[in-house]
């Protein structure tokens, strides 16, 4: 089952690196009356969307304030804007994204989460298989990367979702266009293969940061990543689906070895 927790602080020693990399939100978080002290039991549930509120809040604010700012992501960010963000989420706290924050600050904060996480977004032994998806073309090459998505694990499988779906959006609004009253709306200038270029190193990762050789990587490498991110953002809604007919057989089977699971997914739905 899924597991949410907090903050980083609540997880117990022997809890996965996967709970220790993700500062997983708590069902109620939200709730306006909640302490911020105040102890809670972990939650044990087996339906639950899986996505770090810092990477779902970063996502939102740039959503709704930045689609139009030009060179989003590539421009300079306050390091000491970012680090006081990063360190109000660290402690736990509820941190709320306004219009006052600057795109970019959160932009980088986006980035920096991603790129530190101690165990990458995508496995890192998974990271071959993913690369050797680069040659491959058309339906070859979108249900091999299906295949490859399966296997993550549920939190990661939610935040890698959550995140290509932003990365799509962001895309969408690369070009300028024209509003309803002849107006012209700029574009941020950051295309897939842009988008794909700044976070696939982030996202699929052969070292851990800070180990020796983390930083260095091969150009074929280098250019596999960008080739796969970019189909998986392109892509990422015919690949996170599910087909009936795959939903059937693991419901087949399911019923076989653990009947109770359906009884709670049948009732829960």
């Amino acid at each position: 089952g899924a597991m949410s927790v907090d903050s980083i602080t609540d997880l117990s020693d022997n809890t996965s690196k996967l709970l220790e990399a993700l500062q997983l939100s708590h069902p109620h978080e939200l709730d306006p009356r909640r302490s911020l002290g105040k102890k809670k039991m972990l939650s044990l549930n087996p339906i639950t969307w899986q996505v770090p509120r810092i990477v779902d809040r970063c996502c939102k604010h740039i959503e709704t304030h930045g689609l139009q700012t030009v060179g989003i992501f590539r421009v300079g960010s306050s390091k000491k804007r970012v680090q006081q963000l990063r360190e109000e989420f660290d402690r736990g706290l509820d941190v709320f994204l306004d219009e006052h924050q600057s795109v970019h600050d959160v932009a980088a904060l986006l980035k920096e989460f991603l790129r530190d996480m101690p165990d990458s977004l995508i496995p890192r032994e998974l990271y071959a298989a993913f690369l050797s998806t680069a040659p491959m073309e058309g339906p070859a090459q979108l249900a091999t990367l299906q295949l490859l998505l399966f296997l993550l694990p549920p939190c990661h499988s939610d935040t890698l979702h959550r995140l290509l779906r932003f990365l799509n959006e962001v895309a969408r609004h690369a070009e300028s266009s024209w509003g309803p009253d002849g107006q012209e709306i700029p574009g941020n200038k950051m295309t897939v293969s842009n988008l794909a270029t700044i976070f696939g190193p982030n996202i699929l990762q052969k070292e851990k940061p800070g180990e020796k050789d983390a930083g260095a990587m091969n150009f074929e490498d280098s250019t596999a990543i960008i080739l796969v991110l970019q189909r998986l953002i392109e892509h990422y809604q015919t690949l996170f689906m599910v087909s009936p007919e795959m939903q059937c057989d693991v419901l087949r089977r399911l019923f076989q070895t653990d009947p109770d699971v359906i009884d709670y997914l049948l009732r829960r739905k």
